[in-house]
């Protein structure tokens, strides 16, 4: 889950990458909010930019830092990477209608979570638009919630909004730069954070989506979640804000694991075919024109047929079927040149726009332009070929089904 509100391209070599600003941001570096990393992205040689209204790195400059190097890293077998996510916003949710009040907010089914197991669900809006993409877990005596760093508090806004309409008993601790996020994400994921976890913890059975509450290098009061958001195995791991710099500095003593900024964890997204909240997914998109309807299940399942979350008039049936839609988000392949966000897309003949790019880039891994947009619903099937416009210029392209690059995520032996 990555946030942007405005975009401005750094380019590196043939990859080119959003450095991106909370809509709110102020204009000085004095009023951004620094994680406890701050210092030790600056000695890492950290290139700091704003980012969600927080100082975060978008690469790192080095041996191994740089867009591209950091991004391949990622996906190298034996290697894992190091990521400050510490702007997101971390929530519990106390009191034993917890589920049910949650259950109106997003789509997924929470009630059915066994304690340990999460899953990525949409808080949605009355017109069902997505307010927010967001990661849950039954944690067994609270629920934790992560959501985006720069839709955090306009998220708590109108979740304090639908406490004040519900008759339960539920509670919202936020828990602010109290607890620092960290995300460990390649092949060698395991084997680097297996060294900060307890004796006898089992990572082996660990599933993916599924989360404890842990120590970590013997610090009491972390957290670990087998999940991430480049398409690979990884974690995201929680710790109090004073423990932050001595467990990133343990995991990046290791030589496996490289830090790693924002512009990688973009490019790396996209190759899994991942959605940017703000660019891919906004308040006036459904699930189901985000080729997101997935997250409520399948077409006899309770949430799809019993509805009750906000909005969910204006995106299913009475009998659980999706109710119609007019475009489609896609994967978008072919092209000669990358194709950024708002680039238009055509049909064949090149005459008739039938979309728009909203992520594009230079794939590290494929070696070629990729891109994901939205295009009108007869023309959204794999194979269909379209034009895009890319600097005045009309190029052929395909519509690609995605991942683009194969994801890899932990599946528990059998």
């Amino acid at each position: 889950m990555i946030k942007s509100a405005a975009t401005t391209l750094l380019r590196q070599g043939k990859i080119s990458t959003a450095r991106r600003t909370f809509a709110a941001a102020a204009t000085s570096n004095e009023s951004l909010v620094k994680t406890a990393l701050y210092d030790l992205h600056r000695e890492l040689g950290g290139d700091m930019v704003p980012f969600a209204g927080y100082e975060l790195p978008v690469l790192y400059k080095g041996e191994n830092g740089g867009v591209m190097k950091e991004h391949l890293w990622c996906r190298e077998n034996g290697k894992a990477s190091l990521f400050d996510v510490s702007h997101m916003g971390q929530i519990r949710w106390h009191g034993k209608d917890r589920t049910a009040f949650i259950e109106k907010l997003v789509v997924g089914d929470i009630a059915s979570l066994p304690a340990g197991s999460g899953c990525l669900s949409l808080i949605t809006n009355t017109q069902g638009g997505i307010i927010d993409d967001t990661v849950i877990t039954n944690a067994g005596d609270y629920i934790y919630m992560v959501v985006n760093g720069a839709t955090k508090f306009g998220d708590m806004a109108h979740f304090k909004e639908q406490l004040e309409q519900f008759d339960g008993d539920v509670s919202m601790e936020y828990l602010e730069e109290s607890m620092q996020l960290f995300a460990v994400q390649g092949p060698g994921a395991a084997e680097a954070v297996k060294k900060l976890l307890p004796d006898g913890f089992d990572l082996t059975s660990m599933a993916f989506m599924t989360g404890t509450d842990t120590t970590l290098d013997g610090i009491e009061g972390c957290r670990i979640t087998r999940c991430g958001y480049t398409g690979e195995d990884g974690f995201e791991i929680a710790m109090p804000a004073e423990n932050a710099v001595s467990i990133a500095s343990k995991l990046l003593s290791d030589p496996i694991v490289n830090p790693t900024g924002l512009g990688a964890r973009d490019s790396l997204r996209l190759e899994a075919g991942l959605c940017l909240y703000g660019n891919d997914i906004d308040a006036n998109t459904t699930p189901t024109e985000a080729a997101l309807g997935w997250t409520m299940g399948g077409p006899k399942s309770r949430r799809r047929l019993e509805g009750g979350f906000i909005g969910a008039e204006n995106i299913l049936k009475p009998d659980g079927k999706f109710k119609a839609i007019t475009r489609k988000r896609v994967g978008i392949m072919g092209m000669k040149a990358p194709a950024r966000e708002h680039t238009e897309i055509y049909d064949a003949s090149g005459e008739n726009k039938i979309g728009e790019v909203t992520s594009g880039t230079f794939s590290p891994c494929l070696k070629k332009p990729i891109a994901m947009g939205y295009v009108e619903k007869d023309a959204s099937s794999a194979g269909t070929e379209v034009m895009l416009k890319i600097r005045g210029k009309m190029q052929k392209a395909e519509v690609t089904k995605m991942p683009f690059v194969e994801s890899r995520y932990y599946r528990v032996p059998e």
